[in-house]
Formats: structure tokens, C-alpha cells, sequence
């Protein structure tokens, strides 16, 4: 006890770290251990094709018909890329449209102030504080009722990746949402609060499109691990780059720990915050949790559609 008294910031900066990384080592060894699986199947299917399609081979034999192997490993490969886009489930744009019904910008200005609506109202049933009719990073585009040809449909799908995200952090019980920013998709991004976007871009190929979000928030330590279990378990693919955590208040320095690329995490922050108070009975706290600020870097992977 009194070795803690003595080494009190660097005790609780201990203790802080090892709740974060059992947060972060959970949403690396569900994510890790699921995609281990999918890439040896993935393996072993290839490794099979690739042997039937040898230009020495043969369709077979009266005991082997390479050609049903074929269709087998065949079929056997399509099983698995629908398996896997169950990980990979799209986020529904706000609002849905298709061919047949397609979306006007009445439809989204509308569908646009419900979903802010909404949000505001979830975050005050779920007792987190957020600023006064905060906009969700559109607020150049709620008053708005008349786009640009071709904004509505990317501005939806950014609205339904915004309410996913945000909901998230509802759903961990966060202090405070300070907010989110998105990149800038539409012409009617270049007007409104700059502090609702981010400078970087979407990355697209042949197989997926990955959009980057950063999201600001306050929060005790174990709803930053609700956090990280809310991006595990859901069935979208979101990857946390990186996550960095300061005190809110105070001098009380802040100790950083970067984890290997391949973690999935560039670098994780965290702070360490001291408080021995004299509780009821003559006992003393020794560990009197802080308020964190966190900013939270986070993409989200989606899949390409094959027509």
C-alpha cells in the first residue's frame, strides 16, 4: 500500500492500460480468429483449383472425375464468399432507394432532418450529452431541400454510416459525444462547419471501398471497451486505426502505447489520473477514476457489388 501511495500516476496509468488492452486484444483476437478461419478454407479451396487447373492434368480416371472435383471446389468457393460477406453486411442508406423508386432531393432532405431527429433523441435516452441540436456533421445540408445532381444518394449512404457509428457509442453509454466527422462527398460540403469533415478521402478497388470516419467523444474507461466490443460485434466490417486518450482536466500527463500495424491499431493513448480521497469509515480511494477525452479513428470496409 504504501509502494501505491508513493507511485500513485504510474499505478493507475497501469491499471488504465491493461483494461485498454484487454478491450483492444478482444476486438483483435474476434476480428483475427475469424478471418484465420475464412483465409484457411480460402487456402485450401485455392490450392485444390489450382491443382485441377494444371494444364498437365486430365479429366481423370474411371475412379476420379476430376471434373465433379471441380464443381465441387467449385461450389465449395461460393459457399465461402457468401459465408463471408456476412462479416461484411452493407449499411442500409438513409433513405433506401432503388431503379424503380429513386431518391429525389425532397425525399432526402426529409429523410435527413427525421434521422437528426432521431439521434438527438437516442443520445437523450441513453443519457449522453451531446451540444445543442447538434447536426451529426450535416449541418450544411439539413436546412437544405433542394442537392446537386447525384449528392442525395451519397450523401444517404454517408447518413446511414453516421447513424450506425453513432449509435455505437450510444449503445456503450458514453459520457459525452463530442462528435463525428466524414469525408466530403457532396458540392454542398464545401459550405457549413469545417469541423464536420476530414481531409482524407474514400479508397476504392476492385473488391471494397473503405471510408474513413473519426469520432470524439468523453468517457470513462470501461465504456471505451463497450466501444471496442460495440465495432467487434457488429456485422458490418469496421477496422479502429486508431484510437488516442487524454485526461479532460487536469496536468496529470498522458501515457501513449503504440501496438504493431498488424493489430489493426496504429497507436493507442492513454491517461493516468490520480485520486486519494478519505472515504466514510476512516478508508482511503486509492483509485478514483477520471473523465477520458477519446478520439477515435475508424474505417469501414464495404464490399464492391458484382453485377
Amino acid at each position: 500500500m504504501a509502494w501505491i501511495k508513493r507511485n500513485l500516476l504510474f499505478f493507475i496509468g497501469g491499471v488504465v492500460a491493461l483494461l485498454l488492452l484487454g478491450a483492444a486484444g478482444f476486438y483483435n483476437y474476434t476480428s483475427w480468429s475469424r478471418n484465420s478461419e475464412m483465409l484457411d478454407k480460402l487456402k485450401e479451396i485455392y490450392a485444390a483449383l489450382n491443382a485441377l487447373n494444371d494444364p498437365q492434368s486430365n479429366p481423370g480416371n474411371d475412379k476420379v472425375n476430376k471434373i465433379d472435383q471441380a464443381k465441387d471446389q467449385t461450389k465449395q468457393l461460393q459457399d465461402w464468399l457468401t459465408k463471408s460477406k456476412d462479416w461484411f453486411a452493407p449499411i442500409p442508406p438513409i433513405p433506401h432507394s432503388t431503379p424503380a423508386d429513386p431518391l429525389t432531393s425532397e425525399n432526402f432532405s426529409a429523410a435527413l432532418r427525421r434521422t437528426i431527429d432521431q439521434l438527438q433523441h437516442e443520445a437523450q435516452a441513453a443519457n449522453v450529452q451531446i451540444a445543442p441540436d447538434y447536426g451529426f456533421s450535416f449541418e450544411a445540408e439539413r436546412s437544405l431541400v433542394k442537392f446537386s445532381p447525384g449528392s442525395p444518394d451519397l450523401l444517404a449512404e454517408q447518413i446511414g454510416e453516421v447513424k450506425t457509428i453513432t449509435e455505437i457509442m450510444f449503445g456503450a453509454g458514453v459520457n459525452e459525444f463530442d462528435g463525428i466527422q466524414r469525408v466530403r462527398v457532396a458540392s454542398e460540403d464545401s459550405t457549413g462547419p469545417q469541423g464536420d469533415y476530414i481531409n482524407d478521402q474514400s479508397v476504392t478497388n476492385d473488391q471494397a471501398v473503405v471510408t474513413p470516419y473519426v469520432v470524439a467523444f468523453q468517457s470513462f474507461g470501461p465504456e471505451i471497451a463497450k466501444v471496442y466490443a460495440g465495432f467487434a460485434g457488429s456485422p458490418h466490417c469496421f477496422i479502429i486505426k486508431s484510437i488516442n486518450i487524454l485526461p479532460t482536466t487536469g496536468n496529470s500527463p498522458a501515457v501513449t502505447m503504440n501496438t504493431p500495424p498488424d493489430m489493426g491499431l496504429r497507436g493507442m493513448g492513454m491517461a493516468n489520473v490520480a485520486g486519494g480521497v478519505p472515504a466514510k469509515g476512516g478508508l482511503t480511494t486509492v483509485l478514483q477514476e477520471k473523465l477520458l477525452r477519446v478520439s477515435l479513428e475508424v474505417e469501414i470496409i464495404k464490399l464492391q457489388s458484382k453485377n
